[in-house]
């Protein structure tokens, strides 16, 4: 059961599904969804992805609505039985315990690149794990307060960033619009659809929340907001640097941001700003998907759950460590969006299912 100083708002429910969504991949969207559609229309298979998205966000919340007091970890075992229900919850801590690996890796790839150049991996990678173990160990309530701190600085100085790159800016870049048809914009879909996977949060939160029924407000409101941002980051990068100028670069959003300089101010280039800032979202990442994976072996071990925190810890420094490349790193961030796709895509209508059978039958 949670406990009462345990509970987080409506509001700081939709602010950390925000916070979780918008991380590193914000930084190579451009790029994976243009790779796809190789169109100026990879704006749109972001726009009709983020509907996607937020249908099975939706449909998460009112999954998880149906057991206001318990986790995915717990409900699934009163659903499909004891056994198949812990697998299934190990798999997910497994999946979320992958993520915070990938998004310290990713940290500790752009940092070196355009910050720290020269320093090791384990060097950047440690200290962002001993602070995010210190934040998590405060429970929901802590990360809650941290994350509407990021938030709106994240808003501030990215929205800011973004709408001064109009100075190299080409609205021709995003023309002719569905010049090829439709079917170049399909098969992106896939690819801007799992760029929103961050929802998933709610399997874990709506116990949490104050009133769990307003979860479906909670969680419309955050994927909107990732994909107004989503939207300005593509439509900003295609326009300033084209489709085949994106399909180059290994990290497009930040080469946008390193193409204009206003000389005179107090920072001339922005890149390194941004990315201090972006930083603080691939944090806010990582600390949810650690959390979440600890509180999931907790309650499926029945233990306390400061162990599990300790000992995911160097589970999770080897697997950031594993990737010997950019590209291996890119090839696990595949893996993770399949393992979404199961986890959160086939799995809550399966869930939701049984569900609506078994309180049928209960009524009778």
């Amino acid at each position: 059961m949670i406990r009462t100083n345990e509970k987080i708002t409506t509001p700081q429910a939709a602010v950390i599904v925000i916070n979780y969504i918008l991380a590193a991949i914000i930084l190579t969207l451009p790029r994976s969804a243009a790779q796809k559609v190789k169109t100026p229309d990879v704006w749109i298979s972001v726009l009709i992805g983020g509907f996607i998205a937020m249908a099975v966000a939706i449909l998460i919340a009112k999954l998880n609505q149906q057991f206001p007091t318990k986790t995915v970890f717990e409900y699934t075992q009163d659903l499909i039985g004891k056994i198949g229900g812990r697998l299934l919850g190990i798999s997910i801590c497994i999946y979320y315990f992958t993520i915070s690996a990938y998004e310290v890796r990713t940290m500790a790839e752009v940092t070196r690149m355009f910050l720290l150049e020269g320093t090791p991996i384990w060097g950047i990678i440690m200290p962002f794990m001993w602070v995010g173990l210190y934040l998590i160990l405060g429970g929901i309530p802590s990360i809650a307060r941290l994350f509407e701190i990021i938030f709106p600085i994240t808003v501030i100085f990215f929205l800011l960033v973004a709408f001064m790159s109009f100075k190299i800016f080409e609205i021709d870049n995003l023309r002719p619009i569905l010049g090829e048809g439709v079917m170049p914009v399909i098969r992106g879909l896939e690819t801007t659809a799992l760029a929103y996977t961050g929802f998933d949060i709610m399997l874990i939160l709506v116990p949490f929340m104050q009133q769990p029924k307003k979860a479906v407000k909670a969680v419309v409101v955050g994927v909107s907001l990732a994909i107004v941002f989503y939207l300005i980051t593509v439509v900003m990068v295609i326009g300033a640097l084209s489709v085949d100028g994106v399909l180059t670069r290994t990290w497009p959003t930040l080469d946008m941001i390193r193409s204009f300089e206003f000389p005179g101010l107090l920072f001339e280039r922005f890149e390194s700003l941004v990315l201090v800032i972006w930083i603080m979202q691939i944090f806010a990442t990582y600390v949810i998907t650690f959390y979440a994976s600890a509180l999931g072996f907790s309650q499926i071990f029945k233990r306390r759950i400061q162990p599990f925190m300790y000992g995911l810890l160097p589970i999770i420094y080897i697997v950031a460590m594993h990737p010997k490349n950019p590209n291996s790193l890119f090839k696990l961030g595949d893996w993770i969006g399949n393992a979404a796709l199961f986890f959160f895509g086939a799995m809550p209508v399966v869930m939701l299912t049984v569900a609506k059978i078994k309180r049928k039958r209960h009524e009778k």
